[in-house]
C-alpha cells in the first residue's frame, strides 16, 4: 500500500504540543506582512511593529490579570523558567547565600537549571509531593529558610495533569516573604489565572501548549508593590526591560497573544468538554483491570489522562498503537527511554512507570476519536497480555 494512502494517526499528545489554531495563523500572517520591521527602529515602520508588540503585551497581561509592563516576551517556557529561577538565584547569590525550593516532579527545565545552580553554589531543596502529585502546604512551609530566595512550582504537572493548590502554596510563600515562580505552561488558557489575586511573583507560559506557535513564550515579573530582583540571561540591545535582549519576533509575539486570548475566552466550555471525553475514555480503559490512574482523581486539568497498565510492556504497547499518536510521558524525557522520573518520585515502581500511557486531548479531539482510541488500546492490551501471561508463583 502506498504510504500516502495511510490515514494519519489520531493525535492524543496535546500536552506535548498543539497545532496552531487557524485564527492564530491568520493573525501571524497579518503581522508578517504588515509589521515586519524591527520594533526597536525609530522610523514609522518600526513604530508600527512596536505598537503590534505592545498591543500583544496588553492582550497577554489582560488574560493573566497582570500589568502590561510586567510581561517579558521570551522564546518559550524553557527560557522563561531559566530566566526566573537562575535570574533570581544568581542575584541572591551575589548578595550572599541562596537557597531554592522546588519539587522532584517539575519539568526538566526547572530540574536542570537547579542542577546547574548547585554547581554555582546555590543550595536546592527538592520536595517529594504526595502520591497524587499534590504538595502539602505544611511540607513547603517546613522547607523554607532564612536564605530561601525562591520557590519554583509547576501549576499543572505535564505528565499526570494534577493541579496543585496554588492559592495555599502561594500564601505560604507570601507569609514568609519568599518569591514564588510558577511554571504555567500546562495551565495558561486552561485554568483561570488572576495575578491580581494570587501572590505569585514570576510566572512562565508557552504559546505552543495553547494552539500558538513554537518559539514564543512569556515571563510575568511582578512589579507592584515590589519587584523581585532578576539577573538577565541574555545581554545586548536591552529589549524587554533589559531582562531579555534580542530583536523581537513580532509575528511570534502576536501569535502568542492571539492564542492565549482565544484559549481564555473559550476555556470554560472547552475544559468541560475535554474533561467529559477524558472521563469517558477512563471509564472504558479501567474495565480492562490492572489499570492504575496516575495523579489526583479530581484535581486534574481537563483532557489529561495518565495510566499505568499491569502486565504490559510500555514500548511494545506504543509500537502496536501506531495508529494513535500518544506518549509514555513528557516529550522532553521521551528520548531517554527511562521510566518516568515523575512517576518514580510519586512511588510507582519501574515496571509500572515503564508501562504508562499519557493520553492528552485537545481542541480538535472528537468523541468518535475517543471511541476509536479506547477500542484500540483495549484490543492491544488484551493481545499483549495474552502473549505474555502473568508468571505463576
Amino acid at each position: 500500500m502506498n504510504t500516502r494512502d495511510v490515514p494519519p494517526p489520531i493525535y492524543l499528545d496535546y500536552a506535548a504540543t498543539t497545532p496552531v489554531d487557524p485564527r492564530v495563523v491568520e493573525a501571524m500572517v497579518q503581522a508578517l506582512e504588515g509589521t515586519w520591521a524591527n520594533a526597536a527602529s525609530g522610523h514609522v515602520l518600526g513604530t508600527q511593529a512596536r505598537q503590534a508588540v505592545e498591543d500583544a503585551r496588553h492582550e497577554v497581561a489582560a488574560c493573566l490579570g497582570a500589568g502590561a509592563d510586567e510581561i517579558v516576551f521570551t522564546s518559550g517556557a524553557t527560557e522563561a523558567v531559566n530566566t526566573a529561577v537562575a535570574g533570581v538565584a544568581r542575584a541572591a547569590l551575589a548578595r550572599g547565600t541562596a537557597h531554592v525550593v522546588t519539587t522532584r516532579i517539575e519539568h526538566q527545565a526547572t530540574l536542570d537549571v537547579c542542577t546547574q545552580l548547585e554547581r554555582e553554589g546555590v543550595e536546592v531543596t527538592r520536595l517529594v509531593p504526595d502520591a497524587d502529585g499534590l504538595l502539602p502546604a505544611q511540607r513547603l512551609r517546613e522547607a523554607l529558610r532564612e536564605d530561601t530566595c525562591l520557590v519554583s512550582l509547576t501549576h499543572v504537572n505535564g505528565e499526570i495533569g494534577t493541579v496543585i493548590d496554588l492559592p495555599a502554596l502561594a500564601a505560604v510563600c507570601s507569609d514568609h516573604g519568599v518569591p514564588l515562580h510558577v511554571d504555567a505552561a500546562q495551565s495558561a488558557g486552561k485554568l483561570p489565572i488572576d495575578l491580581t489575586e494570587l501572590p505569585v511573583d514570576l510566572l512562565s507560559i508557552s504559546a505552543h501548549k495553547l494552539y500558538g506557535p513554537k518559539g514564543a513564550g512569556a515571563l510575568y515579573v511582578r512589579k507592584r508593590p515590589k519587584r523581585v530582583l532578576v539577573q538577565p540571561l541574555l545581554f545586548g540591545g536591552g529589549q524587554e526591560g533589559r531582562l531579555r535582549s534580542g530583536t523581537l519576533a513580532t509575528h511570534q509575539i502576536v501569535g502568542l497573544a492571539s492564542a492565549l486570548s482565544l484559549a481564555c475566552a473559550e476555556r470554560e466550555a472547552e475544559q468541560a468538554r475535554l474533561a467529559h471525553l477524558r472521563d469517558e475514555l477512563w471509564d472504558r480503559l479501567r474495565r480492562l483491570g490492572g489499570v492504575h490512574l496516575n495523579g489526583h482523581p479530581k484535581r486534574r486539568v481537563g483532557g489529561h489522562l495518565s495510566i499505568s497498565i499491569e502486565r504490559v510492556e510500555g514500548e511494545s504497547l506504543l509500537l502496536a498503537l501506531e495508529d494513535l499518536a500518544l506518549s509514555r510521558g513528557a516529550a522532553c524525557s521521551a528520548l531517554t527511554g527511562e521510566p518516568s522520573y515523575v512517576l518514580r518520585a510519586l512511588g510507582r515502581d519501574d515496571l509500572l512507570a515503564g508501562s504508562t500511557l499519557r493520553i492528552t486531548l485537545g481542541r480538535p479531539t472528537t468523541a468518535q476519536e475517543i471511541e476509536v482510541a479506547a477500542g484500540r488500546i483495549a484490543e492491544e492490551v488484551s493481545r499483549l497480555r495474552a502473549l505474555a501471561p502473568a508468571v505463576r508463583a
